[in-house]
């Protein structure tokens, strides 16, 4: 699946109706871009940071690489270093099989995560985090945008992540 640029988006200001269930998740590294659908139907798009070494997928630990692939909303936790978070369950059996191949630990603990918590920041500027690439490999938006995420995604929900 690939959003072309012409399809026209929700507004990120917009709320999420109550009766909604977001059931897919579709990232774009190359454009800074998480979409959530309802039933193949785009209910809202976020702008995000990646880890600090975007380009390629994750491989290894430590790469600060952002996973590509077909993977799941693994769990859930709004006890965080980071405000709440979504957990993505990589390493998947594709990723475990490369990284011991080449004798290496594969990572883990990717998360779609806010901003740290020892970061106080105004909700009108937590959107400047979003300039640079700054996670270790994680999917950062706004603590607003991962209170939504949240609470409309459940855990099995797929997230396909593109580069």
């Amino acid at each position: 699946m690939f959003i072309d640029n012409a399809y026209s988006l929700p507004s990120a200001k917009q709320n999420i109706p109550d009766a909604i269930s977001i059931n897919k998740l579709v990232v774009y590294k190359s454009k800074r871009q998480l979409l959530a659908f309802s039933n193949d139907k785009l209910i809202k798009s976020y702008t995000i940071a990646l880890g600090k070494n975007p380009v390629g997928p994750k491989q290894f630990k430590d790469d600060n690489k952002t996973p590509e692939g077909v993977y799941k909303i693994d769990n859930k936790s709004a006890i965080s270093k980071y405000h709440k978070n979504l957990g993505i369950s990589y390493p998947n059996d594709r990723d475990q099989s490369f990284a011991r191949k080449n004798k290496k630990d594969p990572g883990g603990e990717i998360k779609i995560h806010g901003l740290p918590n020892k970061m106080v920041m105004p909700n009108k500027l937590q959107k400047f985090h979003k300039f640079n690439d700054w996670t270790l490999g994680c999917i950062a938006v706004t603590n607003d945008e991962i209170d939504e995420l949240y609470k409309f995604v459940k855990i099995g929900t797929t997230i396909i992540i593109y580069p």
